[in-house]
């Protein structure tokens, strides 16, 4: 016993224990609603792949994504409502004539090696990603030609990556200037290509990106363990700078594409979320489901698109009459009402409801009323088309698709229109995601499944997917009147001219149907009523870095 106490004081201190253990004992603790857990802040989740890559620089994929936004801090976040909000930046200053941005960053914030987090970190990182000798090549470089003479360096016109418009300053301060003003840019470096590396662990290790324990990262959350092929798991990151602010200790991610024993473990509370944006329910236990309140299924209209995509360097899809023939003699109603069960709606323009326009969002403004569903046209389409290629008959055609039921049933319904519009037999082929996104980035394919989510708000994120030369391009579409279009767009900062130029490339490059667009996405997931504060935001990505259990 320590010296001075006496029996008076002991007792005193124990009542006072005694009090507070049974203050402690009135309080609600967060739980995570597993089966008799502890209270513990634990979110449990599913990734539909192994992310074929956690680089930012290489990143293009929803499984990717989903990792990489929690564990790693880039100058801006977006919040519930699609607005900006400060991150590793925590303020900035804007010119006048809007061609210059100066980022102020914390000066609290660290890499997971203990380093700080400086300016010179988001410039080698953007550098790295416009470097025309990285390999492979970054496929969203082009996502950075908003900076002066970035799309110059990447091509090759200049070699002194030093002409490019971004500029550490000091440690903590970031300047870029833009070709162009681009009123969205603050959403745009929200985005992972956008990320700073650490330069000194990325020299250390060129594969830093292919381990949990070689990672190196500024994040809300760490990646603490990576069993490739089966989980990771994130652990709340204690040096982040606004640590305080995590409630989640750990987020585990079990990799399974399976819908029904997706459905089968959120029933048993092996998990608290499923669904969006990696994973999908049967599609035929949808209408049931939306009925079931335990299940608690949100579906919700995001921004993305669902479609097909021909290749247009190869036989027979070289012909636009041909790759007009196949997107006319989808019945894209059908599809959503029978096969998709989701309260989708059909496409038939690539942007989607709810990207912002000039004064309301550009679908309300420009009716994506291109063409429509036209079996008759389509033989037309398809007797013309051959007759230019020279055929007597149709050459085999084979469609892939990456492992999913949706994209199955959607697949067969598809070809079963082809066979019986136009008489064309279409061979399926379904692969594993790393596969198929390599064959698609190759052009080892004929026609793909395809989708794709807004990277910022604004409908030039939908519009410069096929410029020529784009990394995403995968029809590899080349029309100069329609990149002139984009540059038009670009070039400036009144909202009436960007979005009239939009509208102009989006007709056109529809006329030209390097892609079949078939319906504008709907958000469908579930989550435990104990889940709070994690959301699905306007592009269909989940967010769960403010979120916490409670029961």
């Amino acid at each position: 016993m320590m010296k001075g106490f006496n029996k008076s004081a002991i007792v005193f201190m124990s009542a006072v224990l005694l009090m507070a253990t049974m203050a402690v004992a009135c309080t609600k603790k967060p739980d995570t609603g597993g089966a008799g857990g502890a209270a513990e802040q634990k979110f449990r989740m599913l990734l539909a792949s192994e992310p074929p890559s956690l680089d930012p620089g290489l990143a293009q994929d929803n499984n990717s994504s989903t990792v990489l936004r929690p564990i790693y801090d880039a100058l801006t976040r977006m919040d519930s409502k699609g607005e900006v909000q400060p991150a590793a930046a925590e303020k900035w200053d804007v010119s006048q004539d809007g061609l210059k941005y100066t980022f102020h960053l914390r000066k609290d914030a660290k890499w997971t090696n203990g380093d700080p987090v400086k300016a010179s970190d988001f410039e080698f990182a953007w550098k790295r990603v416009l470097n025309p000798a990285m390999t492979p090549p970054a496929p969203y470089s082009y996502q950075l030609y908003y900076i002066k003479n970035a799309e110059e360096y990447n091509t090759k016109k200049i070699s002194d990556a030093a002409q490019i418009g971004v500029r550490a300053k000091d440690d903590y301060t970031l300047e870029v200037e833009l070709k162009s003003p681009t009123p969205y840019f603050l959403s745009l470096v929200s985005f992972y290509t956008y990320f700073p590396l650490n330069e000194k662990a990325v020299k250390a290790n060129p594969a830093f990106a292919a381990e949990a324990n070689t990672m190196v990262t500024n994040g809300p959350f760490i990646l603490k363990e990576w069993r490739h092929n089966d989980s990771l798991t994130l652990e709340k990151n204690a040096g982040y700078h606004s640590a305080k602010d995590i409630k989640l200790t750990q987020v585990s991610m079990k990799i399974l594409n399976d819908a029904g024993t997706m459905l089968n473990m959120y029933n048993t509370n092996q998990i608290d979320w499923a669904g969006r944006p990696t994973n999908e329910f049967p599609v035929d236990q949808l209408p049931k489901l939306k009925q079931d309140k335990a299940v608690n299924l949100q579906i919700k209209g995001i921004a993305s698109t669902y479609y097909y995509e021909f290749n247009t360097k190869a036989e027979p899809f070289d012909n636009v009459k041909l790759r007009k023939a196949f997107s006319l003699a989808i019945d894209r109603k059908s599809i959503v009402e029978k096969i998709t069960l989701g309260d989708q709606t059909p496409a038939h323009g690539l942007v989607p409801p709810g990207i912002r326009g000039e004064s309301k969002t550009f679908r309300e403004e420009v009716k994506d009323d291109y063409f429509k569903d036209d079996v008759a046209e389509a033989k037309k389409m398809l007797e013309e088309g051959m007759k230019e290629k020279g055929y007597s008959k149709m050459p085999a055609v084979t469609l892939i698709y990456n492992k999913s039921e949706a994209h199955k049933k959607i697949a067969e319904a598809i070809v079963d229109m082809w066979r019986q519009n136009l008489g064309v037999d279409v061979k399926l082929e379904v692969q594993e995601f790393g596969v198929y996104i390599k064959n698609r980035q190759s052009g080892n394919f004929q026609i793909a499944r395809a989708g794709w989510g807004a990277d910022y708000n604004d409908p030039m994120t939908y519009i410069d997917l096929l410029q020529t030369g784009g990394g995403n391009n995968n029809s590899k579409y080349n029309n100069p009147e329609y990149d002139k279009l984009i540059r038009e767009a670009y070039a400036t900062s009144d909202q009436a001219k960007r979005m009239k130029a939009m509208a102009q490339a989006e007709k056109m490059m529809i006329a030209d149907m390097p892609v079949a667009p078939i319906y504008y996405y709907t958000g469908i997931w579930a989550q435990k009523n104990y889940v709070k504060d994690v959301f699905v935001d306007y592009k269909g990505d989940v967010n769960f870095i403010n979120g916490y259990i409670e029961k």
